[in-house]
């Protein structure tokens, strides 16, 4: 992608999802919003039912979406605000959700995750980053595809990270069972399946007119954090960017997402990667941590991890 051909938008790595989202209208569109009890997740879920989309928010603790939902109400006066139980980690849990769905399905923001999880398997043996991060959220989109295919104009966001840059997707040991685990590999393999998705997934639902891209959030303080440690933290914020900046609030955090689910300026597009509201270039050796790795976006990798991805939850 040429400098000249990249998506650029009015906003930077300042604004806010509710200015992102400022004067577009979203009522009668339908949004889910996994993670959407905490963190980016909640200001995602904000900002969509601040426009007047109904809202639900797919998580894990029902306690943690309430609350989440009865302040979203509270701020925005949206009276449309759901809550939904999802673990993107048992794929039984992922199913029911997708069955449960009624009608169309306009926007999937796929922002739930674990970052730098001790090792830890899922019930099927899998790992848990890359079975929560990656698999959970492509089964969920695969589970609500004829949904998002109703809707005419769909989008699916899948939320990324610089920590993509960290490794490709090991196909020849996805799970660690042959190498040390890593849990800084780990959540950077999934973080670039997410990614791949986004390639793979627009190419594949061109035809029902559903888009997805990916994205980098930038550097936030939240939940999402919970296994790393101070030092790891300082270390992570002064690499993101090169020069070290302020973490982002949640809600700067947030407009990356809103962007990529709801702008006139990117209808139609898809398997792209955006970070700080605009649409980023490739990833330069030894410079600042930021575009995409080209391993992210090879198209022949997009292709088979959907295979692989497949064949696991179908297996």
């Amino acid at each position: 992608m040429t400098d000249s051909t990249r998506i650029t938008t009015p906003f930077d790595r300042t604004s806010t999802a509710a200015e992102v989202v400022a004067g577009i209208p979203l009522s009668g569109k339908k949004a889910v919003v996994t993670g959407g009890g905490s963190g980016i997740g909640v200001e995602t879920a904000r900002a969509l039912a601040g426009a007047g989309a109904e809202v639900t928010l797919a998580v894990r603790s029902a306690q943690a979406g309430e609350e989440a939902a009865r302040d979203i109400t509270a701020t925005t006066g949206n009276q449309q605000v759901r809550v939904a139980l999802v673990d993107l980690a048992d794929p039984a849990s992922v199913a029911a959700f997708a069955a449960a769905w009624y009608g169309p399905l306009d926007i999937l923001v796929n922002n739930a995750g674990v970052m730098a999880a001790p090792e830890t398997r899922t019930a099927r043996g899998w790992e848990l980053q890359f079975a929560t991060n990656h698999l959970g959220h492509f089964a969920l989109a695969r589970g609500l595809h004829r949904a998002l295919a109703l809707a005419g104009g769909a989008r699916v966001v899948s939320v990324s990270s610089s920590g993509h840059l960290q490794s490709p997707v090991v196909f020849e040991d996805i799970q660690f069972a042959h190498r040390p685990y890593d849990p800084w590999l780990a959540y950077g393999q999934s973080k670039t399946a997410n990614v791949l998705f986004g390639v793979e997934g627009s190419k594949r639902w061109a035809s029902d007119g559903i888009t997805v891209n990916s994205l980098m959030p930038g550097a936030i303080q939240t939940n999402l954090q919970r296994h790393v440690s101070t030092g790891e933290l300082d270390a992570l914020r002064a690499r993101v960017g090169g020069g070290g900046p302020s973490w982002k609030t949640p809600e700067q955090g947030a407009a990356t997402s809103v962007l990529v689910a709801t702008s006139p300026l990117l209808e139609g597009v898809g398997g792209r990667y955006f970070e700080d509201c605009a649409e980023a270039g490739p990833h330069e050796e030894g410079g600042p941590r930021r575009g995409y790795a080209a391993y992210a976006v090879d198209p022949e990798a997009a292709a088979r991890l959907w295979q692989v991805s497949e064949d696991l939850l179908d297996g």
